[in-house]
């Protein structure tokens, strides 16, 4: 079950993820969410650059970035919901968490960085931005689709870019614009360098993964002409090829020129962009640990019957499981009544459940 977050939670996500340069942002507002974006600016005295310029110029888009960023929150939620670490929103925990290079760690900025990056292009799209709107196509080519640039049944149909597709670029530099602004440099380079290859791995899957939309005119259902545009992956695809990430991230540790990464072990093929990267091993989470940001997982649910993450032995760390019944109530036999009313029934549910000892 995804848990929602609460002001103080959320400002804290921001606090501890934002480099120094953007801390005060978040902490002025709480909830950048549920406040004005004159608001949010009028607020900030610490931001510099172009930040501080896009926060006086261009409110709004501060708005979409916040937004973005509850999404990644979310989206890690249901990710991990069967895992250890089930990406907790517990304000002092959560920030032990980020404040380490581990794996959840990498997830979180990659999921962080598309959401920011998703957010504001799906902003964009749908007119609520003035800075943007749909994309640009004059200088593109015409789309021709491979099911149908070697079939007959390609011959002769038109292709024309139309419609309104998702300008990624704009969503894609905004993005980084806040996600990666400059921290100190000296001891944190290598955490920085590591961050910042995080970040860029999330935009690309929503970056890298646009897909080719069409729609077919013509008399009587014919396809003389085909208009087609770009959309962004839908964001739960964008939670699941990251998660693939997370699960072959790569361990890497500091070049001796302080600037570079390069892998940890033998025969190991360096990362690509779109690969996550961590450089400390993860706690087990198995219990509670103020210092690791591990809740642990007791009285965690389990399913006893899966092999995988989920199951009650992984998930338990094998201090075994009980198995309980709850009873609630859920609607039930619901009618529609003209108009317009849906009026249900409350039907008593019993459910088995195992929870990790």
């Amino acid at each position: 079950m995804t848990i929602p977050l609460s002001r103080t939670q959320l400002a804290l996500f921001f606090i501890l993820l934002c480099p120094v340069n953007i801390i005060g942002l978040w902490w002025a507002v709480g909830s950048p969410l549920v406040m004005d974006p004159n608001s949010i600016c009028r607020k900030t005295k610490r931001l510099a650059g172009k930040q501080a310029e896009l926060c006086q110029t261009q409110p709004e888009i501060v708005h979409e970035v916040a937004k973005g960023a509850k999404l990644g929150v979310r989206e890690c939620q249901y990710q991990f919901r069967f895992r250890r670490w089930n990406c907790t929103s517990q304000n002092k925990y959560f920030g032990k968490i980020l404040q380490q290079d581990i794996r959840e760690t990498a997830f979180v900025y990659a999921i962080t960085a598309a959401g920011v990056s998703h957010a504001v292009t799906q902003a964009c799209s749908m007119g609520e931005l003035l800075q943007c709107g749909c994309e640009a196509t004059r200088s593109r080519a015409p789309p021709r689709p491979a099911s149908f640039s070697t079939t007959t049944s390609g011959e002769g149909v038109k292709w024309e870019w139309g419609g309104c597709g998702d300008d990624v670029e704009f969503g894609y530099e905004k993005s980084k614009q806040f996600m990666d602004a400059k921290r100190k440099k000296g001891k944190s380079d290598i955490r920085t360098l590591i961050d910042l290859h995080n970040n860029e791995a999330g935009r690309l899957a929503v970056r890298n993964y646009m897909r080719t939309e069409c729609k077919c005119h013509g008399l009587s259902g014919s396809c003389t002409l085909r208009t087609c545009w770009k959309k962004m992956p839908h964001f739960r695809e964008v939670g699941d090829r990251l998660l693939e990430r997370f699960n072959g991230a790569s361990k890497v540790m500091g070049g001796n020129d302080g600037k570079t990464l390069i892998p940890v072990g033998q025969n190991i093929k360096p990362p690509d962009k779109q690969d996550l990267i961590y450089s400390a091993e993860s706690p087990d989470f198995c219990s509670p640990n103020r210092k690791t940001g591990s809740l642990g997982t007791r009285g965690r649910m389990c399913n006893s019957t899966a092999m995988d993450v989920s199951g009650c032995d992984l998930l338990c760390c094998e201090r075994g499981y009980r198995d309980e019944t709850v009873v609630f109530e859920e609607n039930c036999l619901c009618r529609f009544h003209w108009c317009c009313v849906v009026q249900c029934k409350k039907c008593s549910v019993r459910k088995e459940l195992s929870l990790c000892h």
